[in-house]
């Protein structure tokens, strides 16, 4: 199975192309899902996150009032780092656990690591290939804006929270360029379904070799256009 890490700054469009590889079958694992499942009242993450911010923190039926915890967050980098470091070993885990099983069934070709802060966190050289999705930032204020309801000033104190696209990109395998339509993005993505598709065949075929599989990794970024 090829591995794949799918990031990107936040609202550059993830979803968007996670969504055309899910089509062709790819396992896409979310880490904001898996993330809000691990801060359900009784979860691992609940219990801490509850313990370091106190109970306002909760919604009055004691889930987590996750538009608060996003101000906080977004507010104070001490607080943002204490929660990554609290749900990123768990999510990491997580996706560990996913691996491992879909390569004992044997169901799967493609696995997606559905993850903005893939890089930040030191995980791009566990993949196979990594694929950043980028747009400029006045694009990501617009959708910022509307997707949350939020300003302008606090659509930019989310962006500047993480690391630019620029830095992000020199990790890249392919790049997936989101500015244009939604119809040119999904171009792009099936085109990169296709080339991650002979990536899983050549390393299929290393691997029947005996030989590691670490050469996939490109020397450059290729744009998938």
């Amino acid at each position: 199975m090829l591995t794949v890490a799918l990031t990107g700054g936040i609202a550059t469009g993830k979803s968007v192309v996670a969504k055309v590889l899910a089509d062709h079958c790819c396992y896409i694992h979310s880490a904001d899902r898996v993330a809000h499942n691990l801060i359900k009242p009784g979860r691992p993450g609940w219990s801490r996150i509850v313990a370091h911010f106190g109970p306002r923190i909760l919604n009055p039926d004691r889930t987590v009032n996750r538009p608060l915890l996003g101000k906080i967050i977004f507010s104070s980098e001490a607080e943002r780092q204490y929660l990554n470091r609290v749900l990123h070993p768990l999510v990491l885990e997580k996706k560990k656990q996913a691996v491992r099983k879909l390569e004992r069934l044997g169901t799967h070709k493609v696995f997606i690591s559905e993850a903005a802060l893939t890089v930040e966190s030191g995980f791009a050289p566990f993949f196979d290939k990594v694929v950043v999705v980028h747009c400029p930032e006045n694009i990501q204020v617009e959708r910022l804006m509307e997707r949350d309801q939020i300003t302008r000033r606090e659509a930019w104190k989310k962006i500047r929270s993480q690391l630019r696209s620029a830095d992000k990109i020199r990790h890249a395998d392919y790049l997936i360029d989101t500015s244009g339509t939604p119809a040119e993005t999904a171009a792009q993505a099936e085109r990169l379904y296709r080339s991650l598709l002979a990536d899983f065949r050549k390393k299929r075929a290393r691997e029947k070799k005996g030989r590691p599989s670490g050469w996939l990794r490109a020397q450059r970024p290729r744009a998938v256009s």
